[in-house]
């Protein structure tokens, strides 16, 4: 029978690397990622439920157009201070203790929105309630990168992921529904409630022994690691030998400057235009379809409701295809592939006359469809090209530029809708599209089946 290895020297110890590599897939791997799992889902739906509230609150409050494009913003502003702040503290309280504070603060903050009666102070909650939100995903695709092997990372960490992807249309469906019959006011509760379950079940799992080595800790790494080494042997998985040549992992501490230095400086700016390509038309237009359908289209509260619905269905086909993708292509093609092809239709309204609904939900969610690719792969992306002391820093500040376009797409919208029209909205989309597309194409660099270690190095030079 086989039996985990015994690591004596300090030596030993840092074989981190190489014992993540050699270690079987078990069944935590697949209860951790069902752990992370549900958190990504309640993510999504908290972040898109606005969208869905947004129709009855417009009359019930009498909100301008611009005022609809704050109200969706500002919780974006939150989420780009949480991002950053929850990043850098990630790097010092580690992942796991990090993520359960923005796990209860996007929780209890959507619970509040419920029970508001006014604008003003929705919009106050929107921003607490983002603070949690930003800060939790990008610390999330830390995590689940950590424990991944090489050979099919973006498989195994967008299995986690895609369940955000699902959250979208998942809360689009419940809208139809509930806000109608029930009252928008029970989107933010069904949101908020279930997401309390994960919080017990996050202190089921062990921190991560490459962020553990990476802070000198290198007794609980090694603790962690052979927890997860016992399961796979009870199992009946045996240990293979250790993969030789791989790095060892070092103490270093975390610096902000860091991510500009050697070969970070380009991937940090690199990284921060794909984010911001993507995400501004990502969140423009899933928050504002269905009131767009609304006041421009003049569709019922109920009937735009089911077109945003459409939308998000057709976005989650596109990140359901990238778990494919992202290892059959890489990851620098898929994101190529799906900003170029998501800018084309976004750029013909340009030429295009005044559209029908109908229309319009058929161009836009084939955009959407293409975009949804970069939903999902820019947060593995991310997690992949810095260093484990950079790691949960450097995606938090990538993500909250990804915030900042997420905030601009939506006011952005408000304000050019009623002066240009809703052509003008769509062709701005595409711009953004077409920017994202062509940084990817020049500057990014392929990640695919290559060891953390290797590909970022600490020290910042050419690997």
């Amino acid at each position: 029978m086989a039996t985990t290895a015994t690591f004596g020297t300090a030596s030993d110890m840092r074989q981190i690397a190489a014992r993540l590599e050699r270690l079987p897939y078990s069944s935590w791997h697949r209860n951790m990622r069902i752990i992370i799992c549900s958190a990504w889902f309640f993510d999504a739906f908290d972040s898109i439920t606005i969208a869905y509230v947004l129709p009855p609150l417009i009359g019930m409050w009498h909100i301008t157009p611009p005022q609809i494009g704050s109200l969706i913003g500002i919780g974006f502003i939150g989420q780009l201070i949480g991002a950053i702040a929850f990043g850098w503290l990630a790097e010092r309280w580690g992942r796991l203790n990090s993520m359960i504070v923005t796990l209860l603060i996007f929780t209890l903050g959507g619970l509040a929105c419920a029970f508001v009666t006014s604008y003003d102070v929705m919009w106050w909650w929107r921003f607490i309630q983002g603070i949690g939100l930003g800060g939790e995903v990008p610390l999330m695709a830390a995590y689940v990168n950590e424990f991944a092997k090489a050979e099919g990372r973006g498989r195994f960490s967008l299995s986690a992921q895609v369940m955000f992807a699902i959250g979208l249309p998942v809360c689009a469906f419940i809208g139809i529904y509930v806000v109608p019959h029930w009252g928008w006011q029970w989107m933010f509760i069904i949101g908020a409630v279930p997401a309390l379950i994960a919080i017990p079940l996050r202190l089921m799992l062990p921190e991560s022994p490459r962020w553990l080595a990476s802070r000198g800790r290198f007794v609980e790494a090694d603790a962690a690691l052979k927890r997860l080494e016992d399961v796979a042997v009870k199992e009946g998985k045996a240990l293979p030998p250790l993969p030789r040549d791989l790095p060892t992992v070092n103490e270093v501490k975390p610096h902000f400057a860091d991510l500009f230095k050697g070969i970070y400086l380009k991937r940090t700016i690199t990284v921060w235009f794909i984010w911001i390509g993507a995400y501004f038309v990502t969140y423009g237009l899933t928050a504002w379809a269905p009131s767009l359908f609304n006041i421009v289209y003049h569709l019922p509260v109920q009937t735009s409701l089911i077109y945003g619905f459409v939308l998000s269905g057709i976005g989650l086909g596109g990140a359901l295809l990238t778990i494919y993708l992202i290892e059959a292509i890489g990851r620098k093609p898929m994101f190529v592939l799906g900003l170029g092809v998501c800018a084309l239709p976004l750029l013909s309204f340009a030429f295009l006359g005044q559209q029908s609904a109908l229309s319009v939900l058929l161009i836009v969610s084939g955009s959407f469809f293409f975009c949804s690719f970069l939903a999902l792969g820019l947060a593995t992306y991310t997690a992949e090209i810095y260093p484990t002391h950079l790691r949960a820093l450097g995606g938090g500040v990538a993500s909250a530029f990804q915030r900042a376009a997420s905030y601009a797409g939506p006011v952005v919208v408000g304000l050019i809708l009623p002066k240009y029209g809703v052509n003008a909205v769509f062709v701005v989309f595409g711009l953004f599209a077409l920017m994202g597309c062509l940084v990817t194409l020049f500057f990014a660099i392929e990640t695919r089946g290559q060891v953390l270690e290797r590909l970022s190095p600490p020290d910042g030079r050419q690997p």
